[in-house]
This record gives C-alpha cells, structure tokens and sequence, in this order.
C-alpha cells in the first residue's frame, strides 16, 4: 500500500509543507514516486515517520533525529541521555525563575505597590544577586534582615566616626566594632563564612549591590581591614568550622556581668568570695552556651583569646577585670573539677 503525500498528511496529523521539508533535508525521502512524479510512502516510510514523530516529541531536533536514524541503535542511549541532561538544565532555571519570582511577589507583599523605577532596580538587583547566590540563599538572608536592620545603622555611624577622625583601621579601637561587624554578617547570612565572602565580593564588584543608604565603599574596606586582622588571629587557632559552631556571643549579658565584677573588684572583693563565684558561674554558663557545649572548642577559643591581643582588644572587660574573672573562674574550677576523662 502507498500513500500520497497528502494522504500522510492526512493520517499523521502533519502538513504537506512539513512532509516537503523532511524530504528535502533528507530526513524522510519517498520510496516511490507516480508516473505523474507525485511523492509515493510504503510501510517502511510510514514506520521511519512514526519514529521521527516519537523523537521529536523527545524534544530533539531534526539534525539529530537523522543522525540518530542513520546511526546503530548503539547511540541511542547516548543521544537519549544528552537529552536528560537538557531538560533537567531546563527545569533547573525554570524553578530558579520560579523561586525569584517568588521572592519579588515577596517583596510586593511587603509594602506598596511599586513605581518603575522600584522595580527595575528591583530587578536589577535581584540579576546582580543571582549571579553569586542561589534563590534559596537569597530567600534566607533577606528573611534575616528583620532580625539584624536596625542594628546596622548605628554600627556604621560609629565607624564612619572613627574613619573620619582618622584612626587606622589596624588600630586596636577599631577592633570592637569589627568584632561587632562579624556577629551581625554572621547572624545575617546564617553563621555561614561561604555566603559571608561572596557577600563581601559581590558588594565591593557589584555598584547595583550598594544602595543609596548602605555603607560606602571605602567604610566596607576599612572595616573590612579590621576584620581581616581579627580573622586571622582566630584562624591560627580556630577552623572556619569552629568559628560556623559558635552561636551568637551574648555581649549584653558578658558587658552587665564585666561591669558587676569591676564594682567588686573596685571594693577589693576576693575571687573567692561567693558574689564573685556567682557571676563567675553565670560568665561560664553563658561561654558553655556560646561555644555550644564544645569543651575542645572553649578550650581553642581561649588559647586564641589569650595569645592574641588583636582579640583582647574587643574584649567587653578591661586587661584588669579581665585578670580578675580568669582567677575567679581558676578558683570555680578548682571546686568542681571536671570529671576525669572517660567517666560516665
């Protein structure tokens, strides 16, 4: 039986102008033609349609569907895994689409509905971010901001003040606000160094990424100077992996505390007495909690402390109250003693 090129039309759904095509590309040629020249289609024609058909509704195209045709059956798996591999590439930026659209809807959901200008910057910035964070990431550190926004402001004007009076930014002054920095980016990008340098590098590359009432470039690389400092005193005793374990330092608490033992030091109060014991206790619990009940950790984070005086300079104790509690907590110490190593 054969059929004439509009007859398979016809049957298959296709246009003789789409059967035409495949002819001339040499995908699908006639077997046959009429005494009148007119294309004639066979069974064996028919089958090799049906099996372009099926392909390209795999989603490949012509070029391959003919080489995969003319090919030994062999490099069908090869071919059908490129194909895999497409479309997961493909459903891969359509759910990151999905998730920036999500986060813009967000934002719309936030407060008024924008101007255009809103939303091209907008736009803008959400290209800029996804080229150094996945819509995930984004999705964290921007449900973050609440806990950390109004902490910054003040933050920056007292760096900015230190930075107009000129003082280094290697200076030891500078070293608590540094130490404050630290906690809020950590706080703000979920304790994690990864998202805290592309931070960092996509704000000093990007201009899009500093808006009109962010710190200025020149404040991020001064504090950025003081930071770099207190880093790398903590790296020569500390991982990057312990520094991600420890939870958020509870200056409050450690300030209230430093400045009850400096009263009592002040009256010339001994270690030993029982006022000092209590705020030693409470200073231990607070540092236990700080260094999630890491004792290797502790024990790092102290060595660090006391060899390096880049971090005593943002310490929330004087040199002398400093001295005062560690003695207060030798004495705690030696009333209870840790239990000997592989006790129940």
């Amino acid at each position: 039986m054969l059929l004439k090129v509009g007859e398979l039309a016809r049957h298959t759904g296709l246009t003789v102008r789409t059967l035409h095509h495949y002819d001339a590309i040499g995908l699908l040629a006639p077997s046959a033609r009429s005494e009148a020249g007119y294309r004639l289609y066979n069974a064996s024609d028919i089958a090799r349609l049906h099996a372009i058909q099926a392909l390209r509704l795999l989603g490949l195209p012509l070029a391959e569907i003919g080489a995969l045709l003319g090919a030994e059956s062999s490099s069908l798996p090869t071919i059908i895994a490129r194909q895999i591999e497409s479309l997961d590439q493909q459903i891969a930026q359509a759910t990151a689409l999905r998730e920036r659209l999500g986060l813009l809807q967000q934002r719309l959901d936030e407060g008024a509905q924008p101007d255009m200008k809103d939303w091209l910057d907008t736009l803008e910035k959400m290209t800029t971010y996804g080229r150094y964070f996945s819509p995930a990431e984004i999705r964290s550190f921007m449900a973050n901001w609440k806990d950390v926004a109004d902490r910054w402001p003040p933050l920056v004007a007292e760096v900015a003040a230190l930075m107009s009076r000129g003082v280094p930014a290697g200076a030891p002054e500078v070293q608590p606000l540094a130490a404050r920095w630290m906690t809020l980016m950590g706080q703000w990008m979920d304790g994690s160094f990864d998202l805290i340098t592309r931070w960092g590098e996509m704000y000093r590359r990007e201009p899009v990424a500093r808006s009109d009432d962010g710190p200025p470039a020149e404040l991020v690389e001064y504090i950025g100077e003081a930071i770099g400092m207190r880093m790398a005193a903590l790296l020569r005793h500390l991982s990057t992996d312990d520094l991600a374990h420890l939870s958020r330092p509870p200056e409050d608490e450690w300030r209230r505390l430093a400045g009850e033992l400096a009263v009592l030091r002040a009256r010339a109060v001994p270690p030993e007495d029982e006022s000092v014991q209590a705020i030693a206790r409470e200073w231990a619990r607070l540092f236990a909690a700080f260094t999630n009940h890491d004792p290797g950790l502790a024990a790092r984070l102290m060595r660090a402390m006391n060899a390096e005086p880049v971090l005593q300079a943002a310490a929330v104790t004087t040199p002398e109250v400093r001295e005062y509690l560690m003695h207060s907590m030798a004495v705690l110490q030696q009333k209870n003693p840790p239990p000997p190593a592989g006790s129940a």
